[in-house]
């Protein structure tokens, strides 16, 4: 296959540059309306946001079960369309870098603080991914790590051992299932989202300044 460059979805905010950008993974299901909305929030909230999908070397989430397009992404590719997405904010005005997921998307976000040094990225909240626990590192950027206590798909024991590694900078909704944070699903848990996206924005007000 030809080199064929990382599809995304930008959105910008309507002053112009220079701003902040947020790359924005997606969950296991792939590009959804949801995550775009977030990243037009982003944008109406200051940030330049990118969502690129990783899936597109398997023909996007209808080509496999989401296991199989999971384990597709490695490591070298996720890094390399990581950087990808980074010059991709750059280019378009962005100042500083960080990175935001959900599920799959959460993990992929872990794995980009602990590469953050070499990718240029200054700060990090990962969504409940569900690889965290098998991944602990010493991250390279700031990182705000965020769970729900009834996650039907995180273990109660997996988010202690993320939470014994890394401390107060665990956040956890003890109402929260898996994708509290997502509009529209029978899991949206409209109060924690809501304080969950504060506390991301005061993150990322703080990390990403200047």
């Amino acid at each position: 296959m030809g080199d064929i460059q990382l599809p995304n979805f930008l959105a910008l905010p309507a002053t112009p540059p220079p701003w902040p950008g947020i790359i924005v993974i997606h969950e296991g299901l792939g590009i959804s309306p949801q995550l775009l909305r977030v990243a037009e929030r982003l944008a109406g909230e200051g940030y330049a946001a990118c969502a690129p999908d990783f899936f597109f070397r398997s023909g996007g989430p209808e080509a496999a079960d989401f296991t199989t397009m999971i384990a597709a992404v490695t490591p070298p590719q996720l890094e390399g369309d990581l950087a990808t997405a980074v010059g991709y904010l750059r280019d378009a005005g962005a100042t500083s870098i960080g990175v935001t997921g959900f599920c799959m998307g959460g993990w992929f976000t872990y794995r980009a603080a602990l590469w953050a040094k070499r990718l240029g990225v200054n700060a990090a909240v990962p969504f409940y991914g569900g690889g965290i626990a098998r991944e602990l590192g010493e991250l390279e950027c700031p990182t705000m790590l965020v769970f729900g206590g009834r996650d039907e798909y995180i273990s109660t024991e997996d988010i202690e051992v993320v939470q014994r590694h890394h401390g107060a900078d665990v956040i956890i909704y003890d109402e929260g299932e898996h994708g509290f944070m997502r509009d529209g699903s029978p899991n949206h848990h409209p109060e924690h989202a809501a304080d969950a996206w504060k506390r991301m924005l005061a993150f990322f007000d703080e990390h990403l300044a200047g």
